[in-house]
Formats: C-alpha cells, sequence, structure tokens
C-alpha cells in the first residue's frame, strides 16, 4: 500500500499572509484601475456575493472597493449590461460571476429545466410561457413593468404576491433569461441569448471539468485550500474533489498542508506556495460581512483567530459586535468589528458601535483605522 506523503508544517501567520495575498488584499491597487479593474477583479476571484442588506453600500460593490480604491459602481454596471463580462447566477449564494466561466453553470441551468426546485413548485408554466412572451415581444423589463395580474397570498415570506416574479426567477434559474443590467435590487431581466447575442448556449462541462474548476478557484483565492473550503454549502461534490486532490498529490502537483495547532485538518497548496515569500501585508479593509474573506466563518477564526457574528437577524439585547458590523483588517490582523450605519439624507456615516478584537494592543490601530473610514465614508456618499 503507497503511503501518503508526510504533510508540511507551515505556521498560522505565514499561512494567513499566503491567503491575504491570494485575495489581494496585501496590496494596493492589485487590479489597477478604471472599468477593466472590476472585470479583472471578479475574473481572480471568481465570484461576487449579493446581497440586499443596504444599512451601508450593498455587499457587491462594497467587496470591489476593498480591492480597487478608484471602484465606481458604474463599473459593475458596465461589466454586466455593456461589456457582459460578468454575469449573475446562483454560486453558494446569489452572485457576479465571469462570462468566461458560463460553462460550469450552464449544466446547472439544464438541471433546474429539467427538475425544478420544490421552491418553485407553485409556479404556472403559463406564466412562464407570459413573461418570456412579454420579454421577447417588448424586450428587457423588471418586475414592475408587469402590473396587470392578479395578485395571490405569500407561501413564504420572501416570496412575492405577483406570479410574474416566481417566473420570472425560474426562468432565470433554468437559463432562459439573464439579469441584464439592476438598479440597487432591482433587477432588469433579458432573454439570455438575445443578451449575450448567441446562437446557442456554451455547452455544459462535464461535472470532472466543474471539479476541477472549484479546485483551481479555490487554489487561486484562497491559496491554503480545505474541502470544506472548496466546496462551501456545496457537500456533495467533496468525494469528486478529495479524488481530484489525491491524483495531484500523487502526481505532485499539490502537496499536503498542516497547519500549525490544527494539524487533524486537511490542507493543501501548490508547490510553489512552500518557496514563495509573502511580504507582511501593509493595508487598512473594512471588509464586508459576505467578502471571501469573512464569509466561511471557520476558516476565518482558524486563521485569523477571529469568530465573526453576522446578527442582523439577532435580536437587539442579544447583539455583540451590532446589527451589521465590518471586520477591521489591520495589515494581517483583524483587530476590530464596527458596525456602521450610512444616513443618506444627511450625508453622514453612522458609528453604531467600535468593538476592539485583536490581541494585544489592537487600540494602537486606532488613527490609521480613522483615516480608512474617512475613505470609506466617501465612497458610501459618492
Amino acid at each position: 500500500m503507497r503511503s501518503s506523503p508526510k504533510p508540511n508544517l507551515l505556521v498560522i501567520p505565514r499561512a494567513r499572509r499566503v491567503w491575504l495575498a491570494a485575495q489581494r488584499l496585501d496590496r494596493t491597487m492589485p487590479f489597477g484601475d478604471g472599468a477593466e479593474a472590476t472585470r479583472r477583479a471578479v475574473e481572480h476571484l471568481g465570484y461576487v456575493q449579493i446581497d440586499t442588506i443596504n444599512v451601508i453600500e450593498r455587499c457587491h460593490h462594497h467587496i470591489l472597493y476593498t480591492r480597487i480604491p478608484a471602484y465606481e459602481r458604474a463599473h459593475l454596471q458596465r461589466a454586466q449590461s455593456v461589456d457582459k463580462s460578468v454575469f449573475e447566477y446562483w454560486t453558494h449564494a446569489l452572485s457576479y460571476v465571469p462570462t468566461r466561466d458560463m460553462r460550469f453553470f450552464t449544466g446547472a441551468m439544464k438541471r433546474y429545466r429539467l427538475s425544478p426546485s420544490p421552491w418553485f413548485g407553485s409556479v404556472a408554466q403559463k406564466d412562464v410561457r407570459r413573461v418570456l412572451e412579454l420579454i421577447k415581444t417588448n424586450g428587457p423589463l423588471t418586475i414592475r413593468d408587469i402590473d396587470d395580474e392578479v395578485l395571490v397570498d405569500k407561501v413564504h415570506p420572501w416570496a412575492s404576491r405577483k406570479p410574474s416574479k416566481r417566473a420570472l426567477q425560474l426562468a432565470f434559474y433554468t437559463g432562459r433569461v439573464t439579469i441584464s443590467a439592476r438598479t440597487g435590487m432591482l433587477k432588469t431581466y433579458e432573454l439570455t441569448d438575445r443578451h449575450f447575442g448567441w446562437e446557442t448556449p456554451p455547452k455544459p462541462a462535464p461535472e470532472r471539468d466543474i471539479a476541477a474548476y472549484l479546485l483551481d478557484r479555490a487554489l487561486r483565492t484562497q491559496g491554503i485550500v480545505s474541502l470544506d473550503s472548496i466546496c462551501h454549502l456545496d457537500a456533495p461534490r467533496k468525494p469528486a474533489i478529495r479524488r481530484l486532490i489525491e491524483a495531484k498529490v500523487r502526481r505532485k502537483e499539490l502537496l499536503p498542508i498542516a497547519l500549525a495547532g490544527a494539524e487533524k485538518i486537511e490542507h493543501w497548496a501548490l508547490p510553489e506556495i512552500l518557496d514563495e515569500i509573502f511580504e507582511p501585508a501593509s493595508a487598512v479593509h473594512l471588509l464586508s460581512p459576505f467578502d471571501p474573506l469573512v464569509i466561511q466563518r471557520k476558516r476565518l477564526k482558524l486563521f485569523f483567530g477571529y469568530e465573526h457574528r453576522f446578527e442582523a437577524y439577532v435580536p437587539k439585547e442579544k447583539r455583540v459586535f451590532g446589527y451589521f458590523a465590518l471586520p477591521v483588517l489591520v495589515d494581517d490582523e483583524i483587530v476590530a468589528a464596527i458596525d456602521l450605519k450610512t444616513d443618506r439624507q444627511n450625508g453622514k456615516l453612522l458609528m453604531q458601535k467600535w468593538t476592539w478584537v485583536g490581541r494585544g494592543t489592537p487600540r494602537r490601530h486606532k488613527r490609521r483605522i480613522e483615516e480608512e473610514l474617512d475613505r470609506f465614508e466617501r465612497f458610501q456618499l459618492g
């Protein structure tokens, strides 16, 4: 029986720097400037999550701003609606995804057509045909453009009383329509083939290619990976990903990694990681709770010793950090959690709560954080 290679031991501070470098949070302007920087950022990260909460700027803009100092919201709108270099679809959540990766998602669209989710069990096919015909005849539309239907009772608190909204959502998940533009959370739907100018959509990638894509994406954006970090909220793919990893380890294309103090959790990395020099990061970032560095809470705690609490749905009296606290990354440590709210009417960024969480004396970073808060306020109100 062939024995498994002995893992390479890495101390947590080095592993942390590897991850920060992979996330491009260790340098200034890693994706350049201007509209093209947005495309490059989404292509590198693989996805940028979308969420409805807007006590501050919504997370998709926030995540891009964190990596693109001169980011403008119009740049994402251009990428989606004009250049069409990004599109919206479900990863572990609704996200912006590079259009170059479309073939890794068309298989999911086909599966939705063949076996719709129970969530769409109440959607009548006549309603789907109706909205598709409306778009085909009249061009792209939003749900507000459909106002001649009888409202129905909600089947879920998040559901709409308009049958057409559920029909549009089903058409979206099955790939028949795409979101061609977004204003806030108001989506404009267009026929997918017409939006992208396709005669036929990209052929779905085989499952083995999807596994390789997920592994490559994780290695590019995480540096050091585990099964959980590769398959975030996608547990059914773990067996296939493990087989792929084991094959790459046998060919010495991947190395097993043990993190000091957490040796029982399997990790892997590309061989060059062991030789590369990762300089200490020198930057301050107010991170979105949905940032790729934050969204995997267990990984965040392992690498940074910080346990983030997302408390938007926690009763006020039980909150520790606040309704929408932002982890504050200073260099290569998370030193605080700051709960902010944008008062758009009066043109102010309001400080709800500031909680120090770092080891040692994190208050020494206060001046640098306040400078970043000033910049963040200008972005929020711009």
